[in-house]
């Protein structure tokens, strides 16, 4: 057998050994040309035809190259990121052939060939591709609002002659000017002097070191000067260089599809502060919707509270160690075969695929939730509100029974997937190339009607046993840009989309059942801030984790995410220990959404929870628990001002966690000093991100403000070097809130 596919898996940032490399040749630049074979292939030919621009064809036969073989992305991000096809790439042997790609309108088609050492021989079938090449290009292919900032005479296209591909501009940065934003970005808060994209994409950990991030935006500020911004209006792929290549020069490279002679990408340019800025780019994408209080308090899971009385005993310990507790988050819940029916629990299958009701189940006694409903309203019955977990697949390994077999077929019998184009060219069902329940089916959520279909099977949970919201994790999974959409869009320009409408469509779900739209998502981009809530994903316990954390959260304020969060000291790997714990909650306290979470670890022992009673059972140090308590305690103290706070950003466009050149652009400690931030109008927050620090470097706005915790007066702007106990975080309030303010840090 002898494989190749031209687009491969659609991986972003790994090449497939049986794809074509560029996917769209460009003239003069090396062209790659893999397969995979079977081991009983010994030689690989390619047989090339190139018709030239005039028309003259030229043939050509030419050998690949056996090449190591390797799993698609298993070498790097941690393992996590090999395609669904990782079976099949470890038994098959690789094959390159690296070639100069023809002129610029040329067409090329070519077919692989593979012969055995008996000499039976083996082909693809023909494959096809126009040439591309860079042209100097008018400056009106780039449309533009707002002030044009775009270097005149450094547009130019990538085209064949017929459609554009790409489009790349140059857009002058003056000395000072600080380049921040791009969605939730874990490395850095100013990027000028690096190179990004905005592409999601599932970074399983390690996200501040590898630069990848589940929730970018083509949209910056440019801070410093005159102050501006701008958001790229695409949902492709665009690619920057914040002044790498040239200090005094941003270079932008779009991803595009456009006729030739007509505009090919249209970017926004706003003036003003960061606060118009963004206010300028809301109206645009749209804004966040205000959600309810409790949404500010405490957020409580882990992945091995996957029974009823797990679940309960978790929050009967909340209750015994005096922690408030807001909502809790069940994952482990379902069957992980519909995503739509408890665990254990017996139904008799919809053979169309309709819809459950509450009536139809059967929940045993001895089984894993006895009385989903009983234990809702117990938990309502003490204020906690609950989440149920979800993910946007259709699970087809193992090979689906029951009910996950009849909703495998209803989805195709309806026409509501993502599909792809087979070797012939016709669409067939997406099945998903990610590591993560590979194969799956994906449902299109950005089709009104599909999403109605996917989300009716979850009406129950809502209406009947009174779910307050979803925790839409896994939004990642669409790979591909030749990936067609049911609205005829394809990969490249809606892959972006999915995980805004995978929210929305969940939002909508809560909000006609008449309940605010409360989902809790890691994935994103720009539009996602009118859905929800966001985590900042999976991370293990570090210190470094916990600095990127705090990166994401003050990036993605600035990009207009209101509700955000992160798994409060990581949820992965090994414990923290009792200081990044404390340190890691006393941030927390102070951001949008304070929350812990923690891994399946198998039950094993220890266990590996992030609850406060088992960190301190298994740091053996006595302060945790009691200094947790306190933090989240405060933090039940501090739900009536985030509130106000969350509605005045609504108002304003002022993120609620806020970076401090939102406030003072012109500071130079906003940048020296960029994890510190404001939260809301009268709050100071710089955080312990250092093991063992003795003295804490605190480089305070300006302002008359005072020390939260003792009331001292301090003028800012200053930096101060001050001693934080670990009971204690680096809060100042706004002298003229104090009176208001400093109850909530005395009790």
């Amino acid at each position: 057998m002898i494989r190749h596919r031209p687009f491969g898996s659609g991986h972003p940032y790994s090449v497939d050994t049986e794809q074509r490399w560029p996917i769209d040749p460009v003239a003069g630049e090396s062209l790659a040309i893999g397969a995979r074979a079977t081991p009983d292939i010994v030689e690989v030919e390619a047989e090339l035809v190139v018709v030239d621009p005039s028309g003259e064809r030229h043939r050509e036969r030419m050998p690949l190259d056996r090449i190591a073989r390797t799993s698609r992305g298993q070498t790097v991000d941690g393992g996590h990121l090999a395609s669904a096809q990782a079976r099949l790439a470890r038994a098959a042997g690789g094959w390159a052939l690296a070639i100069d790609a023809p002129e610029a309108g040329s067409h090329l088609r070519y077919r692989l060939s593979g012969r055995t050492a008996e000499g039976a021989a083996q082909h693809t079938r023909w494959f096809e591709t126009p040439v591309f090449g860079w042209q100097p290009a008018p400056d009106d292919v780039v449309a533009s609002t707002g002030t044009r900032r775009i270097v005149a005479g450094s547009v130019a296209t990538l085209t064949d002659g017929e459609r554009v591909r790409r489009v790349r501009f140059a857009v002058p940065l003056e000395p000072g000017e600080h380049v921040t934003g791009f969605g939730e970005r874990f490395d850095a808060l100013d990027h000028r002097g690096s190179e990004l994209d905005s592409v999601v994409f599932e970074q399983y950990k390690s996200q501040g070191a590898e630069r990848k991030t589940y929730l970018p935006m083509p949209f910056a500020h440019v801070v410093g000067g005159d102050g501006w911004g701008f958001h790229v209006r695409t949902s492709r792929r665009v690619q920057f260089d914040l002044g790498a290549s040239a200090t005094d020069t941003m270079f932008v490279e779009v991803e595009t599809d456009a006729p030739i002679g007509e505009p090919a990408v249209t970017t926004a340019f706003y003036g003003g502060t960061p606060t118009e800025v963004l206010d300028a780019f809301l109206d645009e994408v749209g804004r966040p919707e205000q959600l309810p209080d409790w949404v500010f308090r405490l957020w409580a899971s882990g992945n091995e509270w996957n029974t009823q009385a797990e679940v309960m005993r978790q929050m009967d310990l909340h209750r015994g160690h005096d922690v408030p507790v807001g909502s809790v988050v069940i994952e482990a819940w379902s069957d992980e075969s519909t995503f739509t029916a408890f665990r254990d629990s017996r139904y008799a299958v919809t053979e169309d695929g309709a819809p459950h009701r509450l009536a139809d189940f059967e929940f045993p006694e001895d089984g894993a939730w006895p009385d989903p409903k009983g234990m809702v309203d117990e938990l309502h019955a003490r204020d906690i509100r609950v989440h149920l977990w979800q993910i946007p697949l259709m699970k087809l390994r193992p090979h689906p029974a029951g009910q996950a077999k009849a909703d495998a077929r209803a989805a195709v019998r309806e026409g509501v997937l993502i599909r792809e184009p087979d070797a012939r060219g016709a669409l067939r069902p997406y099945r998903n190339r990610g590591w993560w329940f590979p194969l799956s089916y994906m449902p299109d959520l950005t089709d009104d009607r599909a999403a109605a279909w996917w989300t009716e099977k979850r009406r129950y949970l809502v209406d009947e046993v009174g779910i307050d919201g979803f925790k839409t994790d896994g939004g990642e999974h669409a790979w591909g840009r030749e990936l067609g959409y049911l609205d005829g869009t394809r990969g490249d320009e809606a892959n972006n989309r999915f995980p805004v409408a995978y929210a929305k469509a969940y939002g909508d779900l809560l909000r006609s059942s008449g309940k605010a739209p409360v989902t809790f998502s890691r994935a994103g981009f720009a539009g996602s801030q009118a859905h929800g809530a966001f985590w900042a994903g999976d991370e293990n316990s570090t210190w470094d984790a916990f600095r990127w954390s705090m990166f994401a959260g003050l990036s993605a304020a600035a990009s207009g995410i209101l509700y955000w969060g992160w798994d409060l000291a990581g949820f992965s790997g090994d414990l923290p220990d009792a200081e990044l714990y404390l340190r890691a909650t006393a941030a927390s306290t102070f951001v949008p959404i304070m929350q812990y979470h923690s891994e399946f670890n198998h039950h094993r022992t220890p266990s590996r929870d992030r609850t406060p009673w088992n960190i301190a059972e298994q740091s053996g140090d006595e302060r945790v628990l009691g200094v947790f308590r306190e933090f989240a305690q405060l933090r039940e103290r501090l739900v009536p001002y985030l509130a106000a706070e969350a509605a005045q950003s609504i108002r304003t466009s002022s993120p609620l966690m806020r970076p401090v050149y939102f406030d003072h652009p012109a500071l130079d400690t906003a940048w020296t000093h960029p994890l510190q931030w404001m939260l809301g109008r009268d709050l100071f927050v710089s955080p312990v991100l250092v093991a063992g620090e003795a003295e804490h470097e605190v480089a305070l706005p300006p302002g008359a403000w005072r020390d939260a915790w003792t009331g001292e007066a301090v003028e800012g702007p200053a930096v101060l070097r001050r001693e934080v106990s670990i009971d204690r975080a680096a809060v100042y309030i706004r002298a003229a809130a104090w009176d208001d303010l400093a109850p909530v840090f005395t009790g």
